[in-house]
């Protein structure tokens, strides 16, 4: 017999082998792996395996963070095998970096033009203008209890006409499992996931033709053409404009149209920040992205960045083809809750 949860069960036998329940309530917050019946009521015959940190272990329910950010409840009674694991490995692409670190160089890569503070998180809202603006960036401890702290968000955000949201992550050290499981819990719906990826500046200045592209410190009339947000009202122009050091790119087409493409690019110490790269449909894979990154990567080279970094959505196929042939791989997820 061994105990799992404060309840005795007996030990399942595999094929190989004693299989163990080795975690009990008190190894919430660590790395997991379990093993569960996929059909507790079935034959036992078929399983489930779950990686991922151990968010819960309340009233007989198991709540575990997958890398992904899917928080899966399984059920006490249905586990067969769980251990403690490792943190994931150290990544072996790109370069070195704490989740803390690049969430605080994306944060000022992307400032809202208001912020608040509620202990260690910041409270960030621009009229709407994008999730990452106008979301908290919960890096430490509130100051309050979980509860008494949402409700203080919920209130910040209502004043200013705002709905409010919490951004997290996951899939990396010190990322914030737990907290997506609390959010969840307590009915925050997840709206969108991405990632937030990481490679090596000097290849990308150097593998692709930076020519014919055209920078700017400022996001123009022309740059303004091409970007996917139509209307951008003043405060969209603040948040594009805001960053250590910001320069945009673009590549000229016809006298009169929008050019046929655009990037972004904000200089933070080490790290270059790249957004905004789009391409005209129609004249989509001829190389224009790697050009208008090349161009970005050698100016950010000049001002002493080495390292870059970019976000993603998970469902981009065609970018995340484009970055990882660039040499980009993931560092961490981000999500988005969404008060209920």
């Amino acid at each position: 017999m061994i105990r799992t949860g404060g309840v005795n069960r007996p030990v399942e036998i595999s094929a190989t082998g004693r299989l163990e329940v080795r975690i009990t309530a008190a190894d919430v917050g660590k790395r997991v792996s379990v093993r569960c019946l996929a059909d507790a009521a079935g034959s036992g015959e078929k399983f489930t395996d779950t990686v991922g940190v151990l968010a819960s272990w309340d009233d007989g329910v198991l709540l575990i963070t997958r890398k992904s950010g899917e928080t899966v409840h399984i059920p006490e009674a249905s586990l067969v095998a769980g251990k403690v694991v490792p943190a994931a490995p150290a990544r072996r692409r790109g370069p070195a970096a704490t989740y803390e670190e690049l969430a605080r160089v994306a944060a000022r890569a992307w400032r809202p033009v208001e912020s608040d503070r509620l202990g260690a998180w910041e409270l960030r809202a621009a009229a709407g203008f994008t999730r990452r603006a106008n979301s908290v960036l919960p890096l430490g401890d509130p100051g309050l209890p979980l509860d008494a702290a949402l409700d203080a968000v919920r209130h910040w955000y209502a004043a200013r006409g705002l709905p409010a949201y919490v951004q997290t992550a996951t899939g990396a050290e010190g990322t914030q499992e737990r907290l997506c499981a609390e959010l969840e819990r307590r009915g925050w719906e997840r709206e969108v996931t991405a990632e937030l990826w990481v490679g090596a500046l000097a290849p990308v200045a150097d593998r692709h033709e930076g020519s014919g592209v055209v920078l700017g410190r400022e996001a123009d009339e022309a740059w303004l053409a091409r970007y996917q947000r139509k209307g951008v009202s003043d405060v969209a122009l603040k948040v594009l404009g805001s960053g250590p050091s910001v320069w945009f790119a673009s590549v000229p087409a016809g006298d009169g149209e929008a050019p046929a493409a655009i990037g972004r690019c904000v200089v933070d110490g080490r790290w270059a920040g790249f957004s905004a790269v789009e391409v005209d449909p129609a004249l989509r894979r001829r190389g224009l992205a790697r050009r208008v990154m090349a161009a970005l990567s050698a100016r950010a080279l000049d001002e002493g960045a080495s390292a870059a970094w970019l976000q993603v959505e998970t469902d981009n196929a065609g970018a995340r083809g484009l970055y990882a042939g660039m040499g980009f791989a993931a560092h961490h997820a981000y999500h988005h809750y969404r008060s209920a």
